[in-house]
């Protein structure tokens, strides 16, 4: 064990380098997700920085808790009046484009790994519990790497497309989340049937969003009441609420992760004393709960076991952007009569990101057999998802006509 000085100086050196080098992604239009992922990875025990870290249970903590301040921030953030016009068909992609994702997926990962691949994962290939657990993981889209890209970005798309993204890359996280969570327990237990798992769902997610608002509703209550000496105590008690939200739901048996949420959107639009201050807060709280996520799983990632695995991870991330995307979100909106350029374009937007690779440590917790190698595909997956579609948005933005500009003229 390292001596703290040491250890803080490391920290300190690692989130330094990480918000410099994340200009990159303003001068070449890649999402800072893979700079800070790349960041780890060279601090690790194969890069430069020679960082021993083998610790699947430290990064998984450290991943939850992270998830949390990233769920719980973009809920506060979430302007309700934005999000009105896109309820509809974003909770049709953040539940239904989930479910279709990870069916269409695990079916492929399963007849890919199962059937014809010599890959090993387990005593016997890939059973077709493993393959809906790889699905599920990388089920969700990850908004930070979608909007990191445009920020600085003079081609936006059209509003509506923003709101639609953001808004199912924040609901559909404690979807996937409750899913992956939900095939490790079948897959641990080898007693729970379909049905229990399916009515367990329901009662995780509708206690998780009435916990979630109930919390949310009775925190805006003390907050806007609640008069405190220092300003900068605000922020802490809407962080408090939010905390308390997540333990409480999953005391109950709701989905702790979708409560946070909720209570975020809940109180991010009803608050009004240091409104902006939280605001604030929270944003910078976000970003370091990114950047010390992103760097903790470089350094778990072992870059010469990614070359093992690439052939089957490029497989597996060609069919989920080509196919299994597009297929969930062509069966989500076009009841809703969306143009299909939007579709099309929404289709190719499915960025996966911070959530796939912290529930990629999950199975490693769990002793499921072959988790090294699941946790290295997924690992694969996420990069090539950020390097192809982040660097292609603007460009396929612009080939589609879906950007403001577009739309003003």
């Amino acid at each position: 064990m390292l001596p703290i000085e040491t250890l803080v100086l490391i920290g300190g050196i690692l989130l330094f380098a990480g918000v410099v080098t994340s200009k990159l992604s303003d001068w070449v239009g890649i999402p800072t997700l893979l700079v800070f992922l790349v960041i780890g990875m060279l601090a690790g025990d194969e890069g430069i920085g020679r960082i021993s870290f083998d610790s699947p249970q430290v990064a998984q903590a450290t991943g939850t808790v992270a998830l949390l301040i990233i769920l719980f921030a973009g809920g506060l953030d979430t302007q309700w009046s934005s999000v009105r016009s896109v309820l509809a068909p974003g909770l049709a992609l953040s539940t239904l484009g989930v479910l279709i994702t990870t069916l269409s997926m695990g079916a492929f990962a399963w007849f890919m790994l199962g059937t014809y691949s010599t890959f090993d994962i387990g005593e016997a290939g890939l059973s077709w519990s493993e393959a809906l657990l790889l699905a599920a993981i990388v089920s969700s889209t990850d908004a930070a790497a979608v909007f990191s890209v445009f920020r600085t970005s003079a081609v936006k798309p059209t509003a509506r497309i923003r709101h639609l993204l953001e808004f199912e890359s924040g609901s559909n996280d404690p979807v996937a989340v409750l899913m992956t969570m939900a095939i490790l327990g079948v897959m641990a237990s080898n007693q729970a049937s379909l049905t229990s798992v399916g009515l367990n769902l329901v009662v995780e997610l509708v206690a998780g969003a009435l916990t979630g608002f109930a919390m949310g509703w009775c925190g805006t209550w003390v907050v806007n009441r609640l008069h405190l000496s220092a300003s900068g105590l605000h922020p802490i008690l809407v962080l408090s609420i939010g905390l308390m939200t997540f333990g409480f739901s999953n005391l109950i048996g709701g989905n702790g992760f979708l409560a946070i949420y909720v209570c975020g959107v809940t109180l991010g639009n009803r608050i009004v004393r240091h409104h902006d201050g939280v605001l604030r807060f929270h944003d910078a709280l976000s970003w370091l709960a990114q950047l010390g996520m992103f760097i903790v799983l470089g350094l778990l990632v072992v870059p010469s076991r990614l070359i093992s695995v690439a052939g089957v991870a490029v497989a597996l991330a060609l069919f989920l952007m080509l196919v299994a995307r597009p297929l969930s979100v062509m069966a989500c909106l076009l009841p809703f009569r969306t143009p299909r350029r939007e579709i099309a374009y929404v289709s190719w937007v499915g960025l996966r990101g911070s959530v796939p690779i912290v529930l990629a440590t999950f199975p490693m917790s769990y002793g499921i057999p072959g988790a090294e190698e699941v946790f290295d595909v997924i690992f694969f997956i996420v990069l090539a998802s950020v390097l192809i579609q982040g660097l292609t948005l603007v460009p396929c933005a612009r080939w589609l006509g879906v950007t403001e500009n577009d739309q003003e003229s």
